[in-house]
């Protein structure tokens, strides 16, 4: 037994950490059936699909769930696209200061949201700028856009010129050099940093918290739901959001597998 253990303690140990990170996820799907007598949701009483017939059934949930997707959404979009020019500009071009970008490019990672918060909330005020939807928005395109440069300067590191190269001798143009070879073969990349920045932005708290005057989204309504009683609802958005990033990531591999077996077989 010790022998065999030692054999699959990789496997074992990754079975272990797979299920510490899922745990939680099992724990809000199983209390979105929960039926409390009271108003916080944390011990079982009874099975209910009450709240998944209602999902929108407590004031305001549905309201601070539709203002984070727009909110992430939005700030998905801005992150994308300047993360995106500033990752080909920092790759392709040599320029003053280069270096001092490259270092400020990392500085909203390696900070912590709490100053990059107050700090933020600082420069509002200074501004006269009236919190809410648009000072979030900015906030959470700045604290993205490190994470899409990240992820989109591996991938165009990693690109061979000669692909461009060969474009261009076969009499392609900038802009179809670009749209033809560039962007799909920069594509995963600019994919995954776009899935980070939705993420950050959609789950964020404490920026948002720090910047959103008295515009509520739905980590700020779940923070304040917990003060005064946790509805059922809210395990129900969870498992639905948690699913569906589940079913996006099946079919991402799906599709990518179908492909793979579709040029092996050309």
């Amino acid at each position: 037994m010790p022998g065999w253990i030692r054999r699959h303690l990789v496997v074992l140990a990754g079975l272990c950490t797979l299920a510490y990170l899922v745990l939680p996820n099992v724990v809000v799907l199983v209390f979105s059936f929960n039926q409390p007598n009271g108003r916080f949701n944390y011990t079982w009483q009874r099975f209910s699909l009450d709240a998944w017939k209602d999902p929108c059934g407590v004031p305001d949930l549905c309201g601070a769930l539709g203002l984070s997707l727009q909110l992430a959404a939005w700030a998905t979009l801005g992150a994308t696209v300047l993360g995106t020019l500033i990752a080909f500009a920092l790759v392709r071009y040599r320029f003053r200061a280069r270096g001092a970008v490259n270092a400020l490019i990392f500085l909203p990672m390696s900070m912590p949201e709490v100053v990059m918060a107050a700090s933020l909330l600082t420069l509002f005020l200074n501004m006269g700028a009236e919190l809410g939807f648009r000072t979030v928005l900015v906030a959470h395109v700045m604290f993205c856009l490190s994470f899409v440069v990240v992820a989109v300067k591996a991938r165009v590191m990693s690109m061979d010129p000669r692909l461009e190269e060969a474009a261009r001798d076969l009499y392609a143009g900038p802009v179809q050099t670009f749209l033809r070879v560039t962007l799909p073969i920069a594509a995963p990349g600019i994919a995954a940093g776009a899935l980070l920045a939705f993420a950050l932005s959609f789950d964020d708290f404490v920026i948002t918290n720090f910047n959103a005057g008295s515009t509520v989204t739905f980590p700020m309504y779940v923070w304040g739901s917990a003060q005064r009683g946790t509805p059922v609802q809210i395990n129900v958005v969870g498992t639905a959001m948690f699913a569906v990033a589940v079913l996006a990531v099946v079919a991402a591999r799906f599709l990518t597998a179908r492909r793979k077996r579709t040029r092996s077989r050309r």
